[in-house]
Protein backbone atom coordinates (compact mmCIF):
# COMPACT_ATOMS: atom_id res chain seq x y z
CA UNK A 1 0.00 0.00 0.00
CA UNK A 2 1.24 3.15 -1.07
CA UNK A 3 1.32 6.05 1.71
CA UNK A 4 1.25 10.45 0.99
CA UNK A 5 4.31 10.98 -0.73
CA UNK A 6 5.68 14.63 -0.87
CA UNK A 7 7.97 15.97 -3.76
CA UNK A 8 10.28 19.28 -3.54
CA UNK A 9 10.36 21.24 -6.48
CA UNK A 10 13.74 21.13 -8.35
CA UNK A 11 16.60 23.42 -7.83
CA UNK A 12 17.34 23.19 -11.55
CA UNK A 13 14.41 25.45 -12.78
CA UNK A 14 15.61 25.30 -16.57
CA UNK A 15 14.60 21.30 -16.68
CA UNK A 16 11.65 22.56 -15.02
CA UNK A 17 11.19 24.84 -17.93
CA UNK A 18 12.33 22.23 -20.83
CA UNK A 19 9.96 19.62 -19.23
CA UNK A 20 7.08 22.33 -19.35
CA UNK A 21 7.71 22.99 -23.30
CA UNK A 22 7.63 19.23 -24.14
CA UNK A 23 4.43 18.23 -21.98
CA UNK A 24 2.85 21.66 -23.55
CA UNK A 25 3.60 20.47 -27.16
CA UNK A 26 1.01 19.30 -29.47
CA UNK A 27 3.31 15.99 -30.42
CA UNK A 28 3.55 12.30 -28.29
CA UNK A 29 5.77 12.80 -25.43
CA UNK A 30 7.32 9.51 -24.32
CA UNK A 31 9.56 7.85 -21.62
CA UNK A 32 12.38 6.53 -22.50
CA UNK A 33 14.78 3.88 -20.44
CA UNK A 34 17.71 2.56 -22.58
CA UNK A 35 15.75 0.73 -25.55
CA UNK A 36 12.68 1.21 -23.86
CA UNK A 37 10.07 3.93 -24.50
CA UNK A 38 6.28 4.20 -23.85
CA UNK A 39 4.12 6.60 -24.90
CA UNK A 40 2.24 8.80 -21.78
CA UNK A 41 -1.28 8.54 -21.66
CA UNK A 42 -3.49 11.55 -21.68
CA UNK A 43 -3.60 11.44 -18.26
CA UNK A 44 -0.51 11.07 -17.31
CA UNK A 45 0.99 14.05 -19.30
CA UNK A 46 -1.60 15.98 -17.63
CA UNK A 47 -0.52 14.95 -14.00
CA UNK A 48 2.83 15.71 -15.20
CA UNK A 49 2.16 19.46 -16.69
CA UNK A 50 0.48 19.83 -13.08
CA UNK A 51 3.56 19.05 -11.37
CA UNK A 52 5.78 20.74 -13.68
CA UNK A 53 3.83 23.80 -13.21
CA UNK A 54 3.40 23.36 -9.45
CA UNK A 55 6.52 23.09 -9.04
CA UNK A 56 8.03 26.39 -10.98
CA UNK A 57 6.19 27.96 -8.46
CA UNK A 58 8.32 26.63 -6.44
CA UNK A 59 5.86 24.35 -4.32
CA UNK A 60 6.08 20.70 -3.12
CA UNK A 61 3.53 18.50 -4.06
CA UNK A 62 2.21 15.91 -2.42
CA UNK A 63 1.00 12.56 -3.87
CA UNK A 64 -1.69 10.42 -1.96
CA UNK A 65 -3.46 7.77 -3.64
CA UNK A 66 -6.73 7.17 -3.63
CA UNK A 67 -9.25 4.39 -4.25
CA UNK A 68 -12.34 4.08 -6.38
CA UNK A 69 -14.44 3.79 -3.69
CA UNK A 70 -14.38 6.95 -0.37
CA UNK A 71 -15.37 7.41 2.57
CA UNK A 72 -17.25 9.92 3.22
CA UNK A 73 -14.40 11.21 5.29
CA UNK A 74 -11.91 11.01 2.59
CA UNK A 75 -14.32 12.60 0.30
CA UNK A 76 -14.58 15.41 2.63
CA UNK A 77 -10.97 15.62 2.47
CA UNK A 78 -10.68 15.60 -1.16
CA UNK A 79 -13.41 18.54 -1.36
CA UNK A 80 -11.48 20.44 1.46
CA UNK A 81 -14.94 20.96 3.47
CA UNK A 82 -15.95 19.27 7.03
CA UNK A 83 -17.58 15.90 6.90
CA UNK A 84 -20.77 17.49 8.11
CA UNK A 85 -20.94 19.48 5.18
CA UNK A 86 -20.11 16.76 2.93
CA UNK A 87 -23.27 14.59 4.32
CA UNK A 88 -25.41 17.48 3.99
CA UNK A 89 -24.28 17.54 0.16
CA UNK A 90 -25.00 13.80 0.01
CA UNK A 91 -28.38 14.23 1.57
CA UNK A 92 -29.17 17.03 -0.92
CA UNK A 93 -28.29 14.75 -3.41
CA UNK A 94 -25.77 17.10 -5.14
CA UNK A 95 -23.04 13.81 -4.66
CA UNK A 96 -24.36 10.37 -5.60
CA UNK A 97 -23.61 7.63 -2.78
CA UNK A 98 -23.89 3.96 -2.12
CA UNK A 99 -24.68 2.43 1.29
CA UNK A 100 -23.05 -1.45 1.08
CA UNK A 101 -23.74 -1.25 4.71
CA UNK A 102 -23.70 0.53 7.38
CA UNK A 103 -21.36 3.50 5.62
CA UNK A 104 -21.82 5.57 2.81
CA UNK A 105 -19.05 4.89 -0.29
CA UNK A 106 -18.54 7.53 -2.76
CA UNK A 107 -17.40 6.86 -6.40
CA UNK A 108 -14.10 9.16 -6.97
CA UNK A 109 -15.20 9.88 -10.37
CA UNK A 110 -18.84 11.35 -8.72
CA UNK A 111 -16.33 13.63 -5.98
CA UNK A 112 -14.09 14.96 -8.76
CA UNK A 113 -17.12 15.65 -11.15
CA UNK A 114 -19.11 17.64 -8.15
CA UNK A 115 -15.59 19.42 -7.76
CA UNK A 116 -15.29 20.58 -11.17
CA UNK A 117 -19.03 21.45 -10.81
CA UNK A 118 -18.59 23.81 -7.27
CA UNK A 119 -15.86 25.17 -8.85
CA UNK A 120 -17.57 26.43 -12.34
CA UNK A 121 -20.13 27.53 -9.99
CA UNK A 122 -18.06 29.65 -7.86
CA UNK A 123 -16.30 31.41 -10.56
CA UNK A 124 -19.48 32.21 -12.59
CA UNK A 125 -21.04 33.96 -8.85
CA UNK A 126 -17.19 35.61 -8.48
CA UNK A 127 -18.02 36.73 -12.19
CA UNK A 128 -21.64 37.80 -11.85
CA UNK A 129 -20.35 39.56 -8.74
CA UNK A 130 -17.75 41.73 -10.38
CA UNK A 131 -19.82 42.28 -13.00
CA UNK A 132 -22.67 43.52 -10.64
CA UNK A 133 -19.87 45.44 -9.03
CA UNK A 134 -18.77 47.58 -12.19
CA UNK A 135 -22.65 48.20 -13.70
CA UNK A 136 -22.84 49.47 -9.93
CA UNK A 137 -19.34 51.55 -10.52
CA UNK A 138 -18.63 50.07 -7.01
CA UNK A 139 -14.87 50.02 -7.78
CA UNK A 140 -13.73 52.88 -6.37
CA UNK A 141 -15.57 52.06 -2.69
CA UNK A 142 -12.82 51.18 0.05
CA UNK A 143 -13.49 47.72 0.65
CA UNK A 144 -14.07 48.59 4.20
CA UNK A 145 -17.61 50.17 2.86
CA UNK A 146 -18.10 47.15 0.15
CA UNK A 147 -20.65 45.48 1.65
CA UNK A 148 -22.91 48.15 2.83
CA UNK A 149 -22.37 50.29 -0.27
CA UNK A 150 -23.41 47.08 -2.74
CA UNK A 151 -26.47 46.71 -0.48
CA UNK A 152 -27.43 50.81 -1.03
CA UNK A 153 -26.75 50.49 -4.91
CA UNK A 154 -29.11 47.07 -4.70
CA UNK A 155 -31.47 49.09 -3.36
CA UNK A 156 -31.55 52.33 -5.36
CA UNK A 157 -31.51 49.92 -8.47
CA UNK A 158 -34.69 47.53 -7.33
Amino acid sequence: MSLETTVLPAQDTDVLDAAELLLQGGGQVSLVAGETSVALPPELRELLTQVVRTMRRGQAVTFAPLGQQLTTQQAADLLGVSRPTLVKFLEAGRIPYETPGRHRRLRLRDVLAFQLARRVEQRKALTDLAQEAEDLDLYATPPETFEAALAEARRKRA
